[in-house]
């Protein structure tokens, strides 16, 4: 197996989250006793809260920049940037570089295209949400995203920020969000995507009203690929 980095630390929820998904995947394709070579470089996420002017995302960059060095000198062959907003800055960080770095959404628009996919709706923070940074990766592999409705924007990014980043969830986040993919369904999506790496603490992605499309799981997928195989789909990694 290849060696992988993981910047993380946003949150260490979600790197959690990575780590042992990543790991149960390998060892299904292995051996029971198998783990996965990795190298993660947990952040302080005070450092990367809300972000809200071009100066306070260059600083971010800057951060992930360094933190992606940090990884590809520790010798990671492939690096994952372990939170779905954060790929706003995803382009700074692959080019600062010299290994690929696996880009969640393009994971998620490949798996999408294989589904055949039309027409789906993009869950997570406000910024993956109204931002076109993530949603053209997805257009550009054949999905129709519905338009962001702002009250929901507004109360799943509460959700993300206020508790699922803290490691809470609650029975009524878990009601909001049967609520929200519901209404999804009723207003023409064929699908969900799940766009932040904690929302799966709140929705039951393999039992649900839509096909739900976790961003997570894709990305780990997407990970276990390239370190068990030669090649990755250039689809995955931007």
């Amino acid at each position: 197996m290849r060696t992988l980095g993981i910047i993380g630390g946003m949150s260490w929820v979600a790197t959690r989250t990575y780590y042992e998904r990543i790991n149960k995947i390998v060892q299904s394709r292995l051996t029971k006793l198998a783990s996965a070579p990795l190298v993660i470089d947990s952040l302080d996420m005070t450092e990367l809260y809300g972000l809200e002017s071009n100066g306070d995302w260059d600083r971010a960059a800057g951060i992930l920049t360094d933190s992606a060095r940090r990884l590809e000198r520790a010798g990671a062959g492939a690096i994952l940037i372990g939170a779905n907003s954060m790929h706003r800055v995803y382009d700074q960080i692959a080019a600062a570089v010299q290994v690929p770095v696996i880009h969640i959404a393009e994971s998620v628009g490949q798996a999408m295209a294989a589904r055949k996919i039309d027409s789906a709706a993009l869950i997570g923070t406000r910024d993956v949400m109204t931002g076109s940074f993530y949603r053209q990766r997805l257009v550009s592999h054949g999905v129709d995203l519905t338009a962001p409705d702002m009250d929901t924007v507004a109360m799943v990014d509460g959700i993300i920020n206020k508790e699922l980043l803290l490691g809470r969830v609650t029975r009524d986040a878990e009601r909001a969000l049967k609520t929200i993919i519901t209404r999804k369904e009723q207003d023409g999506a064929d699908a969900i995507v799940l766009a932040c790496t904690e929302l799966e603490l709140v929705v039951d992605v393999d039992a649900n009203v839509l096909p739900i499309f976790d961003s997570t799981r894709i990305h780990c997928e997407a990970a276990a690929d390239w370190m068990l195989d030669d090649t990755l789909s250039g689809a995955d990694i931007s």
